[in-house]
């Protein structure tokens, strides 16, 4: 009879941990730049939103790598995504938008059921499938260098097009934290996939995220600040060790205490701009602990390699 030990063996042999890492063993990857970790501010929903993005982070001092949208390519005028490609451009900025639809924007009974929530990011049908393809082949003619998604699927045609030319060779497929993958095996065949960063489950503890790093190269875009709708933590104090135990990392400012907001439009505009300068106001607030408890950590600077930045339209 085998016995756990034969497993945890096997693991081995695929390069994948024995188990959670409780050790906590210090990541010696990095970005290509050599860098630990970046700076992103997610639901920065249109012009208006990075504008306020980048005046904050002018005001307080900080360096935002990446901005990220949850309303979807297909919510945005092409003025508006171009004007978005535009600003990032010229402050080395990395812009990711959502493709959407998904099943929770559809007609999907099941995703408005009680167990049935974990449907909602899914792309439902293959329409659904090629609206999506199209949002990012749109995205991409603007300019836009990285997307965000949220179904396998998407991302293994949506890499398939990109090694065929059907998408441009410098495109970045960003997986969204409402994939739920949370293991180590699971986050691996993302990688695998095409996957370039992957947004982790935000209730993950040290030891899981330790196991998952050890897994996989790709960036993990972590939640130290999470939205209401996907657990509501305030981890600040844990980001010095974040970023030893899971570099290269980018340190994602969410916002408890305020509205899903999907989609933005006009109507929710204000309120959309306000929580922008707050998630950057919370972000200076991450920098400073960085500083104050793990200053030989390495930031990258604006426009750093590998970053995703658009090409201006």
């Amino acid at each position: 009879m085998s016995s756990i030990e034969d497993t945890r063996l096997f693991l081995r042999s695929l390069n994948l941990p024995p188990g959670d890492l409780y050790d906590l063993p210090t990541s010696t990857k990095r970005f290509p730049d050599g860098a630990q970790y970046r700076i992103e501010i997610p639901s920065t929903e249109g012009p208006a939103c990075l504008h306020a993005v980048i005046e904050e982070a002018e005001r307080l001092g900080v360096t935002i790598h990446r901005v990220s949208q949850g309303s979807g390519v297909l919510m945005l005028t092409d003025d508006e995504i171009d004007e978005m490609a535009s600003l990032a451009s010229a402050k080395g900025m990395e812009v990711s938008l959502f493709a959407r639809p998904n099943a929770s924007w559809d007609t999907s009974a099941m995703s408005l059921a009680s167990a049935g929530g974990v449907v909602s990011p899914r792309a439902r049908g293959q329409d659904q499938l090629i609206y999506c393809l199209e949002d990012i082949r749109r995205a991409a003619d603007h300019g836009i260098r990285s997307v965000l998604l949220a179904d396998e699927g998407v991302l293994w045609v949506a890499a398939k097009m990109r090694s065929g030319g059907e998408l441009p060779a410098d495109m970045q497929f960003k997986m969204s934290v409402m994939m739920a993958s949370a293991n180590p095996a699971s986050i691996r065949l993302m990688q695998d996939l095409g996957a370039d960063t992957y947004n982790i489950p935000t209730d993950l503890t040290l030891p899981q995220i330790a196991s998952i790093r050890a897994a996989v190269d790709i960036p993990l875009d972590i939640y130290v600040e999470v939205p209401d709708d996907v657990g509501g933590f305030v981890r600040l104090y844990e980001i010095p060790e974040l970023i030893r135990i899971a570099s290269p990392v980018y340190i994602k400012l969410g916002l408890r205490n305020a509205p899903n907001i999907y989609p933005v439009g006009k109507h929710l505009e204000s309120v959309a701009v306000l929580m922008s300068r707050e998630r950057v106001r919370r972000a200076k607030i991450a920098v400073d602990i960085i500083q104050r408890y793990y200053p030989d950590a390495v930031q990258s600077a604006a426009g750093a390699k590998g970053l995703a930045v658009p090409r201006k339209p």
